[in-house]
């Protein structure tokens, strides 16, 4: 499926100061499990902003909206999530499809 029919899923993640290593290890328990568990999942990202050392931006790429809605649906997804938002001072994310590619 080309690229620009990709569904996606991005959190921002504003970790508490001392916690980004065991932050990063439970992100990628997370994505590790949605890999294995959901047909829809494509690929995911985890970026840190290097001018603000506990800010961190997750990307996944999903091939469906319907793959993207069940995984969140998932009890799985709940216990996860919250232990990597547990570690988090802030976070905010959301859901996306494509406006435009260059």
């Amino acid at each position: 499926m080309a690229e620009d029919t990709r569904y996606w899923a991005s959190g921002s993640w504003h970790v508490t100061d001392g916690r980004a290593d065991e932050f990063v290890e439970r992100w990628t328990e997370f994505l590790t499990w949605t890999k294995q568990a959901n047909d829809g999942f494509l690929t995911a990202r985890l970026i840190h902003d290097l001018a603000d050392p506990g800010h961190y931006v997750s990307f996944a790429a999903w091939r469906d909206r319907e793959s993207l809605s069940g995984w969140r649906e998932k009890p799985e997804f709940a216990e996860l999530f919250a232990a990597c938002r547990a570690l988090c001072t802030q976070m905010h994310g959301s859901n996306y499809e494509p406006a435009t590619s260059v």
